[in-house]
């Protein structure tokens, strides 16, 4: 099963949200600084699929999600430098500085079967599939270099963190908002 850190949610409260809990813009990367002299910005990317990122696209920029439509991008090492239609030199690009670039969840791509995008994975209910018991609710997705680990917060007791592997990760129902799991011995303090 995979799951896909395609969108992230970061900072929360520049990015809007629905009331049914789902977020109404999803952050795609971080405006960083002009870069010469023809309107282009360096943007940090924190999308895992920066190919959706190109011209023609509307992306919205900063708290007050100002719409943007990008006019080209380019890739600088690790980052991205882009361009927005309008802007034409560097004192235009520069207002744009420090800001966030989000795309509405609602225009975010399809993704494969058994899929996820992370913000749907966060606040779901964690069970115990063997017992059938709430280990607690999913708060957060570390990103480590051999797999991901979900850190679980219990009602009571110190948090639990389980690797996003095949062996642990049994089920994930977006509709139902839960997470089953297999306890593999170790995994908890105590087992």
């Amino acid at each position: 099963m995979t799951r896909n850190r395609t969108f992230s949610t970061r900072n929360q409260n520049s990015s809007g949200s629905r009331s049914s809990g789902e977020p109404e813009f999803l952050v795609v990367g971080k405006l960083r600084r002009p870069h010469g002299v023809r309107g282009e910005i360096l943007m940090s990317v924190w999308t895992d699929s920066p190919e959706y990122l190109k011209p023609g696209v509307d992306v919205y920029g900063g708290d007050e999600h100002r719409p943007l439509r990008i006019r080209n991008v380019r890739w600088h090492r690790q980052d991205m430098l882009i361009a927005f239609e309008g802007c034409t030199d560097r004192d235009q690009a520069g207002e744009f500085r420090n800001q966030l670039v989000m795309v509405r969840a609602d225009d975010r791509p399809p993704l494969p079967e058994g899929e996820f995008y992370i913000h749907q994975l966060i606040g779901m209910r964690v069970i115990e599939d063997e017992t059938n018991s709430l280990l607690g609710n999913l708060v957060e997705i570390i990103e480590t270099g051999a797999n991901d680990v979900y850190l679980v917060r219990p009602e009571e007791g110190p948090d639990i963190l389980l690797p996003d592997i095949d062996p642990v990760i049994l089920d994930i129902d977006i509709k139902g908002g839960e997470i089953r799991v297999h306890l593999i011995p170790g995994l908890i303090r105590g087992t």
